[in-house]
């Protein structure tokens, strides 16, 4: 297993990418399909995977120049994810109330403004589950997803060099 992980090493940014864009994608269409608004917290948990994909980018040019540095490389990633667990965790906790926290209007969307005056302009609440699959929410997902890769990059930096 281990000697698997050593091989993932150089495309693990791309791998690394891959998870964050699918989970962008899949918050996206979940905005622009299925009619749910995300709310502040949930925009903070996609710009730590747009986070992700900046790494994954900058660990490319890294590798590209210097491949002796795929662990840093994977390591950095496993950061960024992890980073991406604990603001999905904390979405996860407030969303069980198990944590309470305001949820701001700092975040407007520009495309879904309506110029009428008397027109309500709601921003989704933080602390109510706008889907949930098998009892876990949207963020849970992400936790899970985030967590799981967290993990992967960790052991990806971490496996022994594989013997020619």
């Amino acid at each position: 297993m281990l000697s698997f992980a050593a091989r993932l090493r150089p495309i693990w940014p791309v791998l690394a990418g891959l998870v964050s864009a699918a989970l962008l994608a899949g918050a996206h269409a979940f905005q622009r399909l299925g009619g749910l608004q995300p709310c502040p917290l949930c925009l903070d948990q996609r710009n730590w995977h747009w986070g992700v994909l900046a790494a994954a980018l900058a660990g490319l040019l890294t590798l590209r120049f210097a491949p002796g540095l795929a662990r840093w490389v994977a390591l950095g990633l496993g950061l960024v994810l992890l980073g991406s667990f604990a603001q999905a965790a904390y979405h996860v906790a407030v969303e069980q109330h198990w944590v309470v926290a305001q949820c701001d209007a700092r975040a407007v969307n520009l495309n879904d403004l309506v110029f009428d005056v008397n027109a309500p302009l709601e921003t989704p609440r933080c602390d109510e589950i706008a889907w949930s699959l098998f009892g876990i929410s949207m963020a849970g997902y992400n936790a899970l997803i985030s967590l799981a890769a967290a993990v992967a990059s960790f052991v990806v930096a971490a496996a022994p060099e594989r013997k020619p």
